[in-house]
């Protein structure tokens, strides 16, 4: 049978498969490939929340099927994080639901709310879920430049005035991947006030809101007033703990919008395996300083990164948040894309990185990097990349030839 199915033909290739292959196969061959191309956090969750979550697998009852919207314990943790991190107050029963990762619950969310031609607002580049979520949902998608020389307000006026139907829902992320782009509230403010007017639903990822740098932490949007009216909001665990294997994290907010999610959730999971919920209830409500050792490590991570690579030709912007470097493309390899240049240096400095076009075709002038190998790790790449760059005219040649054989 030769049928093409109706959501998979919405799906191009995947953009990183590629690069993805090329680093599986060199390291088939035995080579030591740095892998800076996925956010994979590589420290460990707290020590007090791997015991619980050992302990809780010991109780006979912690094996059978758990609670889709989670458990009453984990849901009020949630909302205590609200309240003292944000002074949102938030009613655990109607304003909160548990996900598998803040992934499945945007894709879950745009499975509930979306017909068939409804106009999703995404910004462009943005992390791939934000908008193939929606169109795996039949969605008609309409991007935002998030670029330097795009003013979001008007890029999202814009929009809303050129759109048929008129859009159903935007969805912003902040501290943004792939850009790692800060707002402050001001910028919710405006965000929620024309939304509102124009009645659009407001999908804000604050999957980082713990991996700052400097001395304002990232707002949430619910501490806008009126925000709930139209806004639901997804944290994480993954980045916060490192708890990225563990699949948690959760949506708030708007009642409608938790309701539709609680209900496409109960027919489709039973939620997290109940052990694992219980450790990030544990994780919520206990210390917190292994959120200072996270961000500390990163901080780190960057600083070494970015003095590291001053004056060897391709300077690394410093981020102010988020565990991503968004790194313009070395001067000449814009002819050949962020595609063509991270398969160059796989192949020459066995470092992998993020093509920028795997976030929408405004990201393709960048490559992003993430802060996931120790700081030996990262001196070792510089060193590669810097003598990569020493012979970058040779190998953007190459490829331009081998493009003009073609």
């Amino acid at each position: 049978m030769d049928n093409e199915f109706y959501r998979i033909k919405r799906l191009p290739p995947y953009v990183f498969a590629e690069v993805n292959a090329m680093k599986a196969k060199a390291r088939a061959a035995g080579e030591d490939i740095i892998d800076f191309g996925m956010g994979n956090p590589d420290l460990m969750p707290p020590q007090h929340v791997m015991d619980k979550v050992t302990e809780t697998m010991k109780d006979p009852k912690a094996h059978r099927y758990s609670v889709s919207k989670g458990i009453h314990g984990l849901r009020k943790a949630m909302a205590a994080y609200y309240e003292r991190r944000f002074n949102v107050t938030l009613d655990p029963e109607t304003e909160i639901i548990a996900t598998l990762g803040s992934k499945e619950g945007l894709a879950n969310l745009a499975q509930a709310i979306t017909a068939p031609g409804d106009v999703i607002l995404v910004p462009n580049p943005s992390y791939p879920i934000h908008h193939f979520g929606f169109i795996i949902a039949g969605a008609t998608m309409r991007h935002l430049p998030t670029t330097e020389d795009h003013d979001f307000m008007e890029m999202l006026d814009q929009a809303v005035k050129h759109s048929i139907p008129k859009p159903l829902a935007l969805v912003i992320n902040y501290p943004s991947n792939p850009t790692a782009e800060v707002v402050d509230l001001d910028f919710y403010k405006e965000v929620v006030a024309y939304c509102k007017k124009h009645e659009i639903f407001i999908l804000s990822d604050l999957a980082y809101a713990e991996i700052y740098y400097g001395d304002n932490p990232p707002p949430s949007i619910l501490e806008i007033e009126g925000a709930r009216d139209i806004a639901v909001e997804f944290t994480s665990m993954s980045k916060t703990y490192s708890m990225a294997g563990w699949r948690m994290g959760f949506a708030v907010g708007n009642k409608k919008l938790i309701g539709a999610l609680t209900r496409m959730k109960s027919y489709v999971d039973y939620g997290a395996f109940t052990p694992i919920q219980v450790a990030a209830t544990a994780a919520l409500n206990g210390p917190q300083d292994c959120i200072d050792f996270a961000r500390n490590t990163y901080k780190s991570r960057r600083d070494v990164l970015v003095s590291g690579m001053e004056g060897s030709g391709w300077e690394i912007p410093s981020p102010e948040a988020t565990m991503f470097a968004w790194v313009p493309l070395p001067d000449g390899w814009e002819q050949v894309g962020s595609n063509e240049f991270s398969k160059a240096l796989l192949s020459h400095a066995k470092v992998a990185v993020a093509p920028g076009i795997g976030f929408g075709e405004y990201g393709d002038g960048h490559v992003r990097i993430a802060l996931v190998e120790n700081e030996h790790r990262i001196r070792q790449a510089m060193r590669n990349m810097k003598q990569f760059l020493k012979n970058s005219d040779e190998y953007l040649n190459q490829i331009l030839e081998t493009k003009i054989k073609e």
